[in-house]
């Protein structure tokens, strides 16, 4: 296992330690997707686990990224912010869940506003680093994308399925930011 993932004060490139994190998270977002596709059309044990797991696991990223950016010298405020919002988020969905689709898709809808507002925020912060625009493309997307989950929680067919697809979608950004990282790395 690679221990700068572990350890993120291991002296590393911002853009090094950031491309690790992306892949992780791409990975991650795809295993993540298929699983809640499958058993997106209730809110069985399995996608009740998912949908909790999503937020916490972006917790756990956001307290790896802020170690790192802590041991080079970064901006952390944001990633602050963000593990708030999102161990919040986790246990907003646990509750949510015993009240059903609608009530998760709201709580998840709001997360996705205010989470995307942060990654936007975070990535114009740390456009020169390279490989940025993704991540700011992403967190405009899921701020418009909340607001449509808020907005299916109000109809008859409210269904997970759309949460599958963003979570594959913001999958593809983190890959496409660490694929730009990578070759911002190789150019410093």
């Amino acid at each position: 296992m690679d221990t700068a993932l572990i350890d993120p004060t291991t002296p590393t490139s911002v853009p090094a330690a950031l491309r690790k994190l992306y892949l992780t998270r791409f990975a991650f977002a795809a295993v993540w997707a298929l699983l809640l596709f499958a058993t997106a059309d209730t809110l069985g044990r399995l996608s009740v686990a998912l949908l909790v797991i999503y937020p916490l696991f972006d917790v756990a990223c956001a307290v790896v990224d802020v170690r790192s950016a802590k041991a080079n010298d970064g901006p952390v405020r944001h990633l602050y912010l963000n593990i708030a919002l999102s161990a919040l988020t986790g246990v907003g969905l646990a509750v949510a869940a015993t009240s059903g689709i609608p009530a998760v898709l709201r709580v998840w809808g709001v997360w996705a506003v205010t989470a995307g507002l942060v990654q936007l925020v975070v990535g114009v912060v740390r456009r020169g680093l390279g490989g940025q625009w993704a991540m700011i493309a992403s967190g405009a997307i899921s701020t418009v994308a909340g607001a449509s989950f808020f907005a299916q929680a109000g109809k008859d067919d409210a269904s997970l399925v759309n949460l599958a697809g963003y979570a594959f979608l913001g999958g593809v950004f983190f890959l496409v930011s660490a694929l730009r990282l990578r070759r911002a790395d190789r150019t410093m």
